[in-house]
């Protein structure tokens, strides 16, 4: 009797790099991450709205996590990368050496970070064009977008980095042509971040109105020929169609991915994107500027952190695991989520993306006291983490009201693994969420697309089917809706008072 070979397992390497750290991990064809890794990457804020990243420590940190996780694997097995990445600016020269976003003239400090907002004037400009390219981007550009932050390189850096500017890279498709050396921009990053629409293009008009019209005169060699589609996020399989669902992708910001078969206008969300996620669908884009960031900076900035730090550190947990199980300990009957009925978030730290696309709002907090313990600083962070989820059901009815059906929420991204912030989303939301098989269902999206890359599946589709799986379901709690419904009203009162207050305070 002659044993048949086995085959060999084949690889993929998905690669993602976030607002603080880059991770990857070797995943195989069946969705199975088998060893992942991360490295920190530095941040640079030189002044306030200004955030700046190096394009070189980035590329060293993937390549330095990409050895790491691919270390004792036959070559020959692994079969594609893929990369995730933030919307981020990368500027480079003609000879692709970095070149400074900065007055300073750090060259290596060449990335303008997504959540920076140094371009309120230049974005302000361009919503009051009211050119029809902003229909497609909830009818508002966002500061995060790139026309803004390329309007304020022209404005403020003309001569050390506009004229000397060979490309511009959104920080995926920089990410991909170091892989390969190819240029091509991927669709997803140029229909979602910089105006280009799947049956239009470019639209010069757009561009001469805001003062860009070099990019025109270059026929759009600096932004980018446009190449495949290589976006999609794990958006693990169910038996319902993907329009009903929304992925929601939560780290240092939270982003809500919505598809439709037809083209939906949603006041404050950005799209309709045309095969920006997945191919023949049209995508609208909710998002939350700070979320992880503002859960770090509520808890780290409280007088009781330092407490906090070495209570978890003796207890061996993270200090949000710590938070969460000390939350527990001072519920007594009470449910967790009760402990705020008089302590209200309002968490727009860092502006509002959507659905109100307001860059001016700030953070509210109502039903402070004179505490300065630990019970103090669980409930301001309990408060924060349900003003988030509060965020998203604001989105998520504003999505609903313009022609969505969504029934579902499928989290993944750091904060998914926080279970009081899953659970939150599911009361306030009263919607069920989806979690992936695999805790780092991020880096499995990302590995698709190494995976399609490949070609070793039709489509993106059947990646994601094959390598994507369900894990828990977070059911909500329906006898706590008319709590949530309740915390709901004051939310939006909450900015509704804001509003008023800037109203008195710029009357004459």
């Amino acid at each position: 009797m002659h044993s048949r070979k086995q085959a060999p397992v084949k690889y993929y390497v998905g690669i993602d790099v976030g607002s603080a750290s880059v991770r990857a991990a070797l995943v195989d064809e069946f969705g199975t991450v088998v060893t992942h890794a991360d490295q920190p990457i530095q941040i640079w804020e030189p002044q306030p709205d200004h955030y700046e990243q190096s394009s070189a420590d980035i590329w060293a940190a993937c390549c330095l996590v990409t050895k790491k996780v691919v270390c004792g694997v036959d070559a020959s097995q692994i079969r594609g990368v893929g990369f995730d990445a933030t919307c981020s600016l990368v500027v480079v020269d003609k000879k692709f050496q970095p070149l400074a976003v900065n007055c300073e003239g750090q060259n290596y400090r060449n990335v303008i970070m997504w959540m920076d907002h140094r371009a309120v004037s230049q974005v302000e400009r361009i919503n009051a064009t009211q050119h029809r390219v902003l229909s497609y981007v909830g009818g508002v550009m966002s500061v995060e977008m790139q026309p803004p932050k390329l309007l304020w390189i022209k404005e403020n850096l003309q001569e050390s980095c506009w004229e000397k500017a060979g490309y511009f890279f959104d920080l995926p498709d920089f990410l991909s042509w170091k892989a390969t050396g190819v240029t091509a921009r991927s669709l997803c990053t140029v229909v979602c971040k910089w105006t280009y629409t799947s049956d239009g293009g470019w639209d010069d008009s757009f561009w001469k109105m805001i003062g860009l019209e070099d990019l025109v005169k270059d026929k759009y060699e600096k932004i980018g020929v446009i190449g495949a589609d290589v976006k999609g996020h794990n958006l693990p399989c169910e038996n319902q169609p993907i329009t009903s669902r929304v992925a929601m992708i939560c780290g240092t910001s939270s982003c809500h991915m919505g598809v439709s078969e037809t083209p939906i206008f949603v006041p404050g969300v950005w799209g309709p994107y045309f095969s920006a996620m997945v191919p023949g669908l049209w995508l609208n884009e909710g998002g939350q500027s700070a979320t992880g960031k503002l859960i770090d900076h509520v808890v780290r900035g409280h007088v009781a952190f330092p407490e906090l730090q070495s209570k978890a550190a003796a207890s061996a947990c993270s200090i949000y695991t710590y938070l969460n199980s000390h939350l527990d300990l001072i519920k007594k009957s009470l449910p967790v989520g009760f402990l705020t009925v008089d302590l209200h978030v309002w968490p727009d730290f860092h502006g509002n993306r959507s659905p109100l696309t307001d860059l001016t709002l700030k953070g509210m907090v109502v039903g402070l006291t004179l505490s300065r313990g630990l019970d103090e600083l669980a409930l301001i962070y309990l408060a924060t983490i349900q003003a988030i989820a509060l965020g998203t059901r604001h989105i998520l009815e504003t999505m609903k009201a313009a022609g969505h059906h969504i029934d579902t929420l499928f989290l993944c991204g750091g904060l998914s693994k926080n279970p009081l912030f899953v659970q939150m989303h599911a009361d306030i939301t009263g919607k069920p969420v989806v979690l992936s098989k695999e805790v780092e269902s991020v880096l499995v999206g990302a590995a698709v697309l190494g995976a399609c890359a490949s070609r070793d599946f039709a489509s993106i589709q059947e990646a994601m089917a094959k390598m994507g799986k369900i894990g828990r379901v977070v059911q909500p709690n329906h006898e706590h809706k008319r709590f949530y419904d309740k915390k709901y009203r004051v939310f939006l009162k909450l900015v509704e008072h804001q509003r008023e207050y800037r109203s008195i305070m710029n009357s004459s």
